[in-house]
């Protein structure tokens, strides 16, 4: 800014205090209406899901009972979304990404024959989600299908939401992503890689969603429950069909049913983080 030679000290002051107020006032604006504006224009946003599908809340049900430990969900997701290896060197300890995990629920003594109990773990896609809020760039935010997506593009790597989120289901990239060359040819085109210094976590497959709704749209057909129970690659991928997704507002899907089981449980209910992932406990038979 100029400022002409004859220009008093006090008509200085004026200028300059009018002029910071101004300033404030547009960063004020700017930080509100960023979020909103992350949700309304950013690429992530138009990826996830299109805007007639809004009345849907994708869930997922994974019954306990079903599941075999064989890892598939977990090597599929992998696959899928270009999770990166972070290799097993000493200094890698504690960087894994795993956007699907499988948790032992017990310890076995060494020698036992039966298999362990394996909890298969994504982000549970909370409807009150903890992450949500403490992200100070809005660089995490839940569409209108009950998504909790991340943009990568805005994240600043502060890891408020790891933090914040009590189930240990968000990841930070501590290196950039490397790939075997021989692997370079198999990554998934549907699934941008993320560079160091993000943090990332499962979407449900997002691009998948995306795409089956886009193509029904395109061709003018309605999709039925069947079209989404086993759109995720994890629950593609398992042989005994223990993962079903679908919408929870259709009460009719299998997931919305799942759901309301009596065998149902939501981790860490009581936290009020409201999971839209269901774990189904194993019927126990004497």
């Amino acid at each position: 800014m100029m400022i002409p030679r004859n220009l008093t000290r006090r008509a200085f002051a004026h200028r300059f205090v009018v002029s910071a107020l101004v300033a404030a006032s547009a960063l004020w604006a700017f930080l509100m209406s960023s979020p909103r504006r992350a949700l309304a224009g950013s690429p992530e946003r138009e990826r996830t899901v299109a805007t007639d599908d809004e009345k849907r809340k994708w869930g997922m049900a994974i019954d306990l009972d079903r599941c075999t430990g064989c890892g598939a969900c977990v090597v599929a997701c992998r696959t899928e979304n270009n999770v990166p290896a972070t290799g097993s060197a000493e200094e890698s300890d504690g960087t894994d990404i795993l956007w699907m995990n499988l948790l032992p629920l017990e310890d076995r003594s060494e020698g036992s024959e039966s298999a362990p109990e394996m909890l298969p773990l994504p982000c549970l896609h909370c409807e009150d989600p903890p992450c949500v809020p403490v992200c100070p760039v809005g660089a995490t935010y839940q569409t209108g299908d009950g998504i909790v997506a991340q943009i990568y593009d805005r994240c600043i790597g502060c890891r408020f939401c790891e933090v914040a989120c009590p189930y240990g289901v968000r990841f930070f990239n501590w290196d950039a992503p490397e790939w075997p060359t021989s692997h370079l040819n198999t990554l998934n085109p549907d699934v941008a890689t993320r560079p160091a210094g993000v943090v990332e976590k499962c979407t449900f497959c997002s691009h998948r969603i995306r795409s089956v709704t886009e193509s029904a749209r395109v061709d003018g057909v309605s999709l039925s429950d069947t079209d989404f129970q086993s759109l995720p690659a994890c629950a593609e991928s398992c042989p005994a069909e223990a993962i079903v997704f679908g919408d929870l507002n259709d009460p009719g899907s299998r997931v919305a049913l799942a759901a309301t089981s009596p065998r149902a449980d939501q981790l860490l209910e009581h936290l009020g983080t409201k999971p839209k992932v269901f774990h189904l406990r194993r019927e126990r038979r004497h």
